[in-house]
């Protein structure tokens, strides 16, 4: 049961990457929305029970990794789903999701940053959870911007 934690817990082993394990430990499930993304159904289905299994994993993994190991990355993973939750399927969106959930998911901007103190797998999923949402805020924002603009086809 240690292994089958650890392998969802980690993104299947992608947070082990030495360097900047949660973005490396976030491409996966960002290559994995692409197939999504056209379906907002199954992505919604994807971000709800992969914050579960966050919350889950998270939590019994942070006794054997220690207290919100970078190794963990399944909360980036319920992240980048909810990120493009419901947004126009195109490339560039896509791509700006994703660079607007690592920068959000680092910088924790309030409430995100309270977050973390919530006990074990809660605390290491909500923070991600409450970045994504305001990077989805901040794509849909950006894409209204841009249709009243009438830049780049929206």
């Amino acid at each position: 049961m240690k292994r089958l934690t650890t392998f969802i817990a980690t993104g299947a082993y992608s947070g082990y990457f030495p360097i900047f394990a949660g973005t490396f430990g976030t491409i996966p499930a960002w290559a994995l929305a692409w197939f999504l993304f056209k379906n907002p159904y199954a992505m919604a289905a994807a971000a709800i029970l992969t914050s579960a299994i966050s919350v889950w994993s998270a939590g019994l993994a942070e006794a054997v990794l220690g207290h919100d190991s970078k190794k963990i990355v399944i909360d980036e993973w319920a992240g980048m789903f909810i990120t493009l939750l419901f947004l126009p399927p195109r490339l560039d969106v896509f791509i700006a999701g994703f660079v607007f959930f690592r920068f959000y998911d680092v910088i924790k901007p309030y409430p995100a940053d309270r977050c973390e103190r919530f006990p074990g797998g809660w605390g290491v999923t909500f923070d991600d959870v409450f970045a994504a949402v305001y990077v989805n805020l901040t794509c849909r924002i950006g894409v209204a911007a841009l249709r009243h603009l009438h830049w780049f086809g929206f």
